[in-house]
């Protein structure tokens, strides 16, 4: 499903993020990216997302060439992707619901589909009461479920989340982790970028380490590795 082939990326003249990264992701998986900051995971997820082109080497999600995607093609592309940050990224002014069905409304869903689609979403992961409210009516872990709603409600193949537990606290975070665990029991591949040692080792899925731009291990049911 994602096919990743001696994948190089260079900032410069001498900053390698990625260097000869090799990696195949099937349909269904649940994995885990850890290593020290500026390991090059971060520019891995920009890669994936098509926000960044590779330097050299290739990526390839459903069989296509991401560098090979026309402009007009990257939009549709990206909603089978859905992208769960650590900041949040939510719309301060706007409520939980046009949160959530803001991403069905730029890609042009219809009124009435959106009307049954968003509840659905605030409903799986919890927020079936919250559709009202203003992200900052809400706490940190409710703010990172509205994230979750939003990445889901386009039914993507993917989802891939950023340090999704940075900014909140143990018990929140575990919270989060078991909601995207059951996205990825539903069938929705979900790839997990993060520096969270006790997370990794608790939930026991497939680890990949980057160190320095080089991926230096893959353990198939793995806990968090330091490269050093």
């Amino acid at each position: 499903m994602i096919e990743i082939s001696h994948l190089y990326k260079q900032f410069g003249n001498d900053i390698v993020a990625l260097k000869d990264l090799n990696l195949m992701i099937d349909r269904g998986e649940f994995l885990f990216i850890v290593g020290s900051s500026g390991a090059g995971k971060s520019t891995l997820l920009k890669l994936l997302l098509r926000e960044i082109l590779p330097t050299r080497g290739s990526i390839k999600i459903f069989g296509r060439d991401l560098a090979r995607l026309k402009g007009r093609q990257i939009p549709f592309f990206r909603r089978n992707i859905g992208m769960v940050f650590q900041d949040f990224r939510l719309l301060s002014d706007r409520n939980v619901f046009e949160n959530v069905a803001f991403t069905l409304r730029v890609t042009g869903v219809p009124t009435r589909e959106i009307a049954k689609r968003v509840p659905l979403s605030l409903e799986l992961v919890g927020l079936k009461g919250k559709a009202q409210k203003k992200p900052g009516e809400l706490s940190g872990g409710e703010q990172q479920r509205v994230c979750v709603a939003r990445a889901i409600v386009n039914r993507p193949a993917i989802v891939i989340a950023d340090e999704p537990t940075g900014n909140l606290d143990p018990d929140t975070s575990m919270d989060i982790m078991n909601l995207l665990q059951e996205i990825n029991v539903r069938g929705t591949t979900v790839i997990v970028a993060t520096h969270a040692k006790e997370l990794v080792d608790y939930f026991q899925k497939r680890v990949v380490v980057l160190d320095g731009g080089s991926l230096v291990s893959d353990q198939e049911r793995g806990v968090y590795i330091h490269a050093h």
